[in-house]
């Protein structure tokens, strides 16, 4: 049988030890785990890695614990505005939204616009509009709420902040970059990946970030690899992160992991861009690749490694 991979990712930022309590850490090992079972088990049946992506991310978007879906944080006007996208490699077909309300998993309707629609990206009231069209499961506010979630925010709304996920202490410099993902192989020799998010607290003005832009936080070409980034959106958007790492591969002939890590250890440090991605190529090669204190991430392939982790 041909190898198959699949990798995901919870966030990635300033992630030590000390800031997670014995059973906090667990949790996230076994949400992490949970994810990469979901899309491993579709793998493993000769499932499409479309699919395997598309459930893994399912997953940690239904986890109150990472800032997708039903864990999402609060924007400045005290709402849950998420973005996502999902794309196969092996036509380039591509579905993504924008600042999306209600729907309780995102990465569904980017299925959905990419199959339906006819177009790639919907965003706001028209993507809300097309997943009532498309019978999507739409919950209410009460749903997507956390009093984590809704602490961070209390503690800026007033203010000119944004925090990107979390900040351990006001004053402090300790943040997480949260957003989920999902890159895989299956047997076919077909990569894709989905990314999910529900973006900064305190966010404002319809800003929107890397996650839901194709080639920028999520990329999937059969000729090179699969990518799902978790980052500060803005540097990463400036950066076109997922697409540069495919483009090392097919322009300079680089290997996955000089790829990724030209790309994030490199490049993007030198403009202080700060997190992280995960990548599959066609090979069943993966990589899990960051430069900061940490990334909720994991992997597991037919040849039997799987592995989680948290800190660096």
């Amino acid at each position: 049988m041909s190898k198959f991979t699949i990798a995901i990712h919870g966030g990635a930022g300033t992630i030590l030890k000390s800031m997670l309590t014995p059973e906090l850490e667990l949790s996230y090992h076994i949400g992490l785990q949970d994810a990469l079972n979901a899309g491993y088990h579709i793998l493993e049946k000769g499932g499409f890695s479309i699919d395997a992506v598309q459930a893994a991310v399912v997953s940690l978007e239904n986890n109150i614990l990472f800032n997708a879906g039903k864990g999402s944080v609060f924007t400045n006007k005290g709402i849950h505005e998420m973005d996502a996208c999902l794309m196969e490699g092996k036509n380039l077909e591509a579905g993504s939204v924008a600042g999306v309300r209600s729907v309780k998993n995102p990465i569904l309707l980017c299925s959905e616009i990419m199959q339906h629609s006819g177009h790639v990206l919907l965003s706001g009231q028209g993507a809300q509009d097309f997943a009532v069209l498309r019978g999507m499961e739409l919950l209410p506010e009460d749903y997507f709420y956390s009093e984590f979630r809704y602490n961070q925010w209390q503690e800026i709304k007033d203010s000119e902040l944004y925090l990107l996920d979390h900040k351990e202490n006001a004053g402090g410099s300790d943040k997480k970059f949260g957003t989920v993902g999902a890159v895989a192989l299956d047997v076919h020799g077909n990569v894709a990946a989905a990314t999910s998010t529900g973006g900064m607290t305190n966010k404002r003005y319809g800003r929107l970030g890397d996650s839901c832009i194709v080639g920028i936080g999520n990329y999937a070409n059969n000729k090179t690899c699969a990518v799902s980034c978790t980052g500060h959106g803005e540097f990463f958007i400036r950066s076109v992160v997922a697409y540069d790492v495919s483009c090392l591969m097919e322009y300079k002939g680089m290997n996955l992991k000089d790829a990724c890590e030209k790309v994030v250890l490199d490049k993007l440090v030198k403009i202080e861009g700060e997190g992280g991605l995960i990548a599959v190529d066609t090979l069943g090669s993966y990589e899990l690749c960051f430069n900061s204190e940490g990334m909720y991430r994991g992997a597991k392939t037919s040849d039997g490694i799987n592995v989680v982790g948290i800190y660096k």
